[in-house]
């Protein structure tokens, strides 16, 4: 599989994903605003929408959308490592969490790096985000992750629009739940490694 991504972009949450699952794959940047690949490929014969993430697949097709990705990424590995068993209704939570992620909270910073709207635009979204958060911070009592006990792709995304949020000066101190999954997910060895390999920490010295 190839990863197609941008660093610090919701690409990374299919990253942290392949990254969890153990399974073999080559990343692609991409340039967003060019449109192209580091190599000078013409990224939109990839992927005509001209977003990242999108998923070259080994028969030749490429899957786009985020959380179809990572739901490909999970089944591939299956055993419930990274995702529920299609079909229980503990997978449908994860969709839930999936579609709430992508619809509510990623949807929202959008406007937040169009540089020609207003700060008080701007305010509204992070006022809307920070509701959002405070409905995640709620759902996390007594959890370790979204699911509970077991990381799943789900929390590489909300982990994403976490990081955001701290690029984007939103306060997420008053969620104390928030605050504690977020260091919790970060500290993962294989989300680090995601991390590192987009160049959004270093690495620990030896």
């Amino acid at each position: 599989m190839k990863l197609y991504y941008a660093p610090g972009a919701c690409s990374l949450s299919p990253h942290i994903a392949l990254s969890e699952s153990g399974l073999p794959f080559d990343l692609v940047k991409v340039d967003l605003k060019a449109k192209t690949t580091e190599a000078g490929d013409d990224f939109t014969k990839i992927n005509a929408k001209g977003s990242v993430p999108a998923l070259g697949l080994d028969d030749g097709g490429v899957l786009t959308e985020g959380p179809a990705i990572v739901q490909m990424i999970a089944d591939k590995v299956g055993d419930g490592k990274l995702a529920p068993a299609n079909g229980t209704a503990e997978r449908y939570r994860l969709q839930e969490w999936l579609n709430f992620i992508s619809t509510d909270l990623h949807k929202s910073f959008g406007p937040l790096f169009q540089p020609a709207l207003s700060d008080e635009t701007k305010q509204f979204f992070k006022d809307r985000i920070g509701k959002y958060f405070g409905y995640a911070d709620k759902q996390l009592a007594g959890k370790d992750y979204l699911m509970g006990a077991q990381f799943s792709v789900a929390d590489g995304y909300l982990f994403v629009m976490l990081l955001w949020a701290e690029r984007m000066k939103i306060d997420i101190s008053s969620f104390a739940n928030l605050t504690a999954y977020k260091a919790r997910v970060g500290a993962r060895p294989k989300v680090q490694a995601a991390l590192v390999s987009e160049g959004l920490m270093k690495a620990a010295s030896a």
